[in-house]
């Protein structure tokens, strides 16, 4: 963490994001949409290849390779969204993405470093998420709204309760329903099992709140 890579990788994905987004506003309103369809899909396809690689080379291992971690499922989800054009889906992963995916750059969870293709898998998809919402938001101007909030909560209890069933049944610890990651996170603060659970269920709403509240501040009002 911090270390040269990491922040390489940062700032590669900072210029990034930002010329593409500027790139992507002068361009017109169906143009903007096939980027983010060709974005979303090749985020999706990366998780995809590296879960076949992992079986290609026999070192998969359905406790701990299977697509379920929050950030692989939503790279797998985007899309569906893409495609359907349905802001529901916009509405529950655009929280998901700035609360969890976040995280996950500042405080990433990786033993392999450069050139790795698990390094190139774990910074494209998870940076490419924060990108990918962040274009979402300043090009195809679409916005969260304070339902949104409840229906991301809701949606994020329902994936949270589904990876505490498949935990138990395999043995794994998808979504770290059981068990904190390895390597250095945010959750070691909030205590062991299962208080760091209780305190993020506590802190969820809020935290929601808090991505809202600009948009709230920039709302158009009637």
């Amino acid at each position: 963490m911090f270390g040269n890579q990491h922040w390489v990788a940062l700032l590669f994905f900072i210029f990034f994001g930002y010329f593409l987004i500027k790139w992507a506003k002068k361009l017109t309103n169906e143009k903007q949409y096939i980027v983010s369809n060709v974005f979303a899909i090749s985020l999706s396809l990366t998780v995809i290849v590296w879960t076949f690689l992992k079986i290609y080379t026999r070192g998969f291992d359905i406790k701990e390779d299977l697509p379920l971690h929050l950030c692989n499922f939503v790279a797998l989800l985007l899309p569906i969204f893409t495609l359907s054009k349905k802001k529901i889906y916009f509405d529950i992963l655009f929280f998901w993405i700035l609360a969890g995916t976040t995280h996950s750059i500042i405080t990433p969870d990786l033993k392999n470093g450069f050139p790795n293709f698990i390094f190139f898998k774990y910074w494209y998809v998870h940076a490419g998420l924060i990108i990918f919402v962040l274009y979402v938001t300043l090009v195809l101007k679409l916005k969260p709204s304070l339902k949104s909030v409840i229906q991301s909560f809701i949606a994020l209890q329902i994936y949270a309760l589904l990876m505490f069933i498949l935990n138990n049944f395999i043995n794994s610890n998808y979504f770290y329903t059981n068990s904190k990651p390895n390597g250095t996170t945010a959750l070691d603060y909030l205590g062991e099992w299962p208080y760091y659970i209780i305190t993020i269920e506590l802190i969820l709403i809020p935290y929601f709140l808090i991505i809202y509240f600009p948009f709230y501040l920039t709302r158009k009002k009637v």
